[in-house]
């Protein structure tokens, strides 16, 4: 396969996966005060929206390049 057929097949791997999981969330530990031998953690938990119209450009451009490719 070419490397734009690859480039293709990958980008539409992340666009079914923008568009299935529509963003991620991660975890993040903050330490809020050490009184001695105490120590206070707070655990935050971060999200990050993917907005579908992303995932639809990332398989549209996915697509393109795949026949692209194929043609070269």
């Amino acid at each position: 396969m070419k490397a734009a057929a690859v480039t293709g097949v990958i980008l539409i791997v992340l666009g079914v996966a923008a568009l299935v999981y529509q963003g991620f969330t991660y975890t993040t530990q903050k330490n809020e005060a050490n009184l001695g031998p105490i120590h206070v953690n707070k655990t935050e938990q971060h999200s990050v929206p993917v907005p579908p119209i992303l995932g639809a450009v990332a398989i549209a451009g996915g697509l393109f390049l795949v026949f692209k490719g194929s043609k070269a």
